[in-house]
């Protein structure tokens, strides 16, 4: 709730005082509109300035909070085929807006004599309080301490004058890289063993973009780069993982663990000397898996907080989850083979989770919201119950999640995993099903549009059909 020019007059002279400001670009946002807005941020510090609800608003946004309940009445925030159909932005709006806000800046700077806005960061001599207001509220105001400049010797940087030097040649990717080259050039399978240590940040997103840049978003075949690690991960492991990269990690990985995960597979299991129990040890930080689009991760132990966070289609199992699991999570599939903290599943609009409720309390631990919990049929029930297949998969929800256990045991070796497969009949009545009410409603619709699809195509009108034009008039679901 605090003003942002006053966060920012704070950091300009605090970073100014301690000689630091050079280094860094210093961003301001905060319900910034105007040029007006742009010329103060800019005198007191901002090299670059945030605008979010103002082009909102171009676009159409009405500002009516529902974002959350899939149900925005002009269709900015939904996925709702009929309200979307009410979006009436366009990016020339946005791009015209912008066009105003830079030509009031530019009459503004031109007015004080500035040239760039370079010239105009951190030139808090420009500003001075408005006189001539009889306002009580404007009584015993004093600026004095946000208009205030440091003594400090001109060799001082006062905005973004420093280029920082990442070290990117070092990186351990460049060493990735170059093993990987067979199946960069040849899509030949390839095994690399290598250690890790925690100070690798981001560890085969580089080598990621090299095959995004050659193969696309389709990347490589299924395991065709095998990376085999043992050590401590550090932040952002496998981020952006691309499609054909295996990520075999025997350690532990810090935060953002398959941060934007994109079709690759990371496995992490605790080293063989462990003695501990999986399900009650930490194996990965927070926000493992976040903003995830497709691919796999199995972790043998415990993840933090906000695991899978905005996953939208990402396959993960894990032994245990913190606190707001599978938060706004829009598509995927997780399956957590131990406890959860509180608030799971909140504003999850889609995919589907499947939980192991040990101790019967769950549903004190999730967030109901939107989604409802239900228990996991076996194949012949929902067989009977003619319930529709979970996704593109055609399994049952047994079958579902009895295949993806199956794959956490090949992958980490988890013991815990092995038990309940072992003792299958006992544990599957123990998990739960997460299932968000609006992904319920648009399976279901589907599935009645499925199957009056296949009654026409076998109705007798369709069979007498003539096939005259090959290929393009065989019915097909």
């Amino acid at each position: 709730g605090t003003p942002w020019e006053i966060g920012l007059a704070e950091t300009q002279q605090t970073l100014v005082l301690n000689r630091l400001r050079g280094r860094i670009r210093v961003q301001v946002d905060g319900q910034l509109r105007t040029g007006r807005d742009v010329v103060i941020g800019a005198i007191l510090g901002a090299d670059e300035f945030g605008f979010a609800t103002a082009p909102l608003v171009v676009t159409g946004c009405i500002m009516m909070r529902k974002c959350h309940l899939n149900t925005c009445p002009v269709g900015v925030a939904t996925q709702d085929p009929q309200l979307r159909k009410l979006f009436s932005g366009q990016p020339e709006h946005v791009i015209n807006y912008f066009f105003f806000v830079a030509e009031e800046a530019r009459r503004l700077m031109a007015q004080l004599g500035i040239r760039t806005i370079d010239e105009l960061i951190g030139r808090t001599d420009l500003l001075e309080m408005q006189s001539g207001i009889q306002h009580w509220k404007a009584q015993g105001l004093d600026y004095s301490r946000i208009f205030y400049t440091q003594p400090m010797p001109a060799t001082v940087a006062r905005s973004h004058k420093e280029t920082q030097d990442h070290g990117l040649e070092h990186s351990a990717d460049q060493q990735l890289i170059q093993q990987a080259r067979p199946a960069l050039e040849s899509q030949a399978k390839t095994v690399i063993t290598t250690s890790i240590r925690n100070t690798y940040r981001s560890y085969g997103a580089m080598l990621s973009g090299v095959i995004a840049k050659r193969y696309g978003h389709q990347g490589l075949p299924d395991e065709t780069i095998h990376v085999q690690l043992t050590g401590a991960a550090g932040q952002s492991f496998g981020a952006f993982l691309a499609k054909g990269v295996w990520l075999d990690l025997v350690g532990e990985t810090n935060d953002y663990c398959g941060k934007g995960l994109s079709g690759g597979r990371i496995s992490v299991q605790p080293s063989p000397r462990f003695t501990g129990i999986s399900t009650q040890n930490m194996i990965t930080g927070n926000v493992a898996l976040y903003g995830a689009i497709t691919g796999q991760a199995y972790f043998c132990g415990v993840a933090g907080e906000r695991f899978a966070v905005r996953n939208s289609g990402a396959i993960a199992v894990v032994e245990g989850v913190g606190d707001h699991g599978c938060e706004y999570m829009t598509g995927g599939l997780v399956i957590v083979l131990g406890d959860t903290g509180r608030n799971f599943a909140a504003g999850m609009s889609g995919g589907i989770a499947f939980v192991y409720n040990r101790d019967g309390k769950f549903s004190e631990r999730c967030n109901h919201s939107m989604v409802t919990i239900g228990t996991v049929p076996t194949t012949a029930e929902q067989e009977a119950e003619n319930e529709p297949e979970l996704w593109h998969m055609q399994q049952s929800d047994e079958e579902l999640l009895h295949d993806y256990i199956q794959r956490h045991i090949n992958y980490t070796g988890s013991p815990w995993a092995k038990e309940i497969l072992d003792n299958w009949s006992i544990h599957r009545s123990k998990f739960v099903k997460v299932f968000p009410k609006e992904y319920q409603r648009a399976m279901k619709e589907q599935s009645s549009v499925q199957a009056k699809s296949v009654k026409e195509v076998h109705s007798p009108t369709t069979l007498a059909m003539p096939v005259t034009k090959g290929i393009e008039n065989v019915p097909h679901r």
